[in-house]
């Protein structure tokens, strides 16, 4: 959300050396920024700096990403961190604004030293089993510690959804894990699809995602089955709110482009999560 976003895009679209030179001025003076999550905080800057090393191997990426890396870990006191947003401190699990988000962000790639990377897995697996809600085969997850307005939500920026499509390449030998995530994708499947719409953030597509996370991480074809069941639902969706409204809904998290990416990946089997794992 901000500055770091647009000039990703424009080095993807039309590489340029001042674009690259902002950018790294951007990642470095967000590194101390009080959100300590993925939208606003370092985390989100620390992606961009992750992509533009991937990209470009150049070594000053690196360090800036170290430079924030260094300062989350150093914030990460308890099993959850301490988000500070719109003037209220708040500790939130999923993936848009807390725990699972900065997780992420830590083990994309090979930027994080084995021992800290251990340490990472090690503790991230404690904290999602710690605040995990289990019954009858499925899990869940509260959107934060604190009392929130909606206290269960299913959708890939709080709840299981966005907790299985996030951290589902972590730690991958680890079978404790892959039950709980399994269990997540299970709670997504029995609640369906998003009556709020086919997008990304809160949305069918979204949702669906973690089916296809679970697909790669499991090998098993039933979760394939269950992300094209849910595109399928999408783009009736798509359909009907575009009747309804007499235009589409064009922005990628929360409209329709968001949705067609998410065809293309049950077309193709592919769990890339736009914009997280892929540019």
């Amino acid at each position: 959300m901000g500055e770091a976003g647009i000039l990703l895009v424009a080095h993807t679209l039309a590489p340029a050396a001042w674009q690259e030179e902002q950018l790294l001025d951007v990642v470095r003076g967000n590194a101390d920024n009080p959100s300590l999550e993925f939208n606003w905080g370092s985390p989100g800057t620390m992606l961009a700096a992750a992509v533009m090393f991937e990209r470009t191997r150049d070594e000053r990426w690196r360090a800036a990403w170290t430079e924030s890396a260094d300062r989350l870990w150093s914030e990460w006191r308890g099993d959850l961190w301490e988000q500070d947003l719109y003037g209220r401190r708040t500790h939130i699990i999923g993936p848009a604004h807390g725990f699972a988000g900065n997780v992420y962000v830590l083990a994309r790639g090979d930027l994080l030293d084995d021992e800290r990377r251990a340490t990472l897995e090690t503790r991230a697996v404690a904290t999602l089993d710690l605040h995990a809600l289990r019954a009858a085969g499925v899990a869940q997850w509260r959107p934060s510690l604190e009392p929130s307005r909606v206290p269960r939500r299913t959708q890939w920026c709080h709840g299981a959804p966005g907790i299985v499509a996030s951290l589902a390449t972590l730690a991958p030998g680890n079978d404790a894990l892959t039950e709980l995530l399994v269990a997540g994708g299970e709670l997504t499947w029995r609640a369906g699809p998003l009556r709020k719409g086919a997008g990304l953030c809160h949305g069918t597509a979204g949702n669906g995602y973690a089916f296809l996370k679970l697909l790669a991480r499991t090998g098993n074809e039933l979760w394939l089955h269950r992300a094209r069941a849910f595109a399928m639902h999408a783009i009736e969706q798509v359909e009907r709110a575009t009747d309804a409204h007499g235009r589409g809904r064009h922005t990628l998290w929360t409209g329709d482009p968001g949705t067609a990416l998410y065809l293309a990946s049950c077309l193709e089997a592919d769990a890339a999560f736009p914009t997280l794992d892929v540019w």
